[in-house]
């Protein structure tokens, strides 16, 4: 299998184009409101030395994006693969925060499904890793089709373990 955890994918709203260590301040910018990080189980990930240790993690997973805008061309937000597993046939999809400037006008759909239709051409099931406290998100990957599956506990990178909501949508349901 040639999954590629970091492809260019683009449609009319937006570009996912590969993470690179010298995204740090465009991506940093985007990132530096507290209130994308309100519900999140980090909600400090706005200050510089706690993105920092998020902007490690990306770098390191070799799955991470960042999301630009292409009406304006400017860094809005960022995701990534990760946790890819071969046995069960499905990897994750997260780490996903849009600027405040995006919420509401469809980018988290077409975002979503642009790396869910890629995905599927290699897995059979897509999974989700969502904060307990995350109302938003909780709602937000709920319209894309995914269905909530179990509860866990996950360490984010360099950060203590938070409960999370596990949701996944299947291929079949997805086609």
């Amino acid at each position: 299998m040639n999954l590629n955890l970091q492809p260019v994918l683009e449609n009319d709203l937006c570009i996912l184009s590969p993470l690179e260590e010298n995204d740090f301040d465009v991506l940093y910018k985007a990132a530096s409101d507290p209130k994308i990080w309100e519900q999140h189980p980090n909600k400090d990930r706005w200050k510089k030395e706690v993105f920092e240790i998020f902007f490690e993690g990306a770098i390191k997973s070799k799955g991470a994006f960042k999301i630009i805008n292409k009406a304006t061309e400017e860094v809005v937000g960022s995701t990534r693969f990760y946790d890819f597993n071969q046995e069960e046939d499905c990897i994750f999809i997260g780490y996903t925060f849009y600027t405040v400037s995006c919420w509401g006008k469809g980018f988290n759909l077409s975002v979503k499904k642009m790396m869910l239709d890629y995905l599927f051409e290699y897995v059979s099931k897509v999974r989700f890793h969502v904060g307990s406290e995350n109302f938003r998100s909780q709602i937000a990957i709920s319209r894309v089709g995914a269905e909530k599956i179990a509860e866990e506990e996950v360490a984010y990178f360099g950060e203590k373990p938070k409960l999370n909501f596990v949701y996944q949508i299947d291929k079949a349901d997805w086609i």
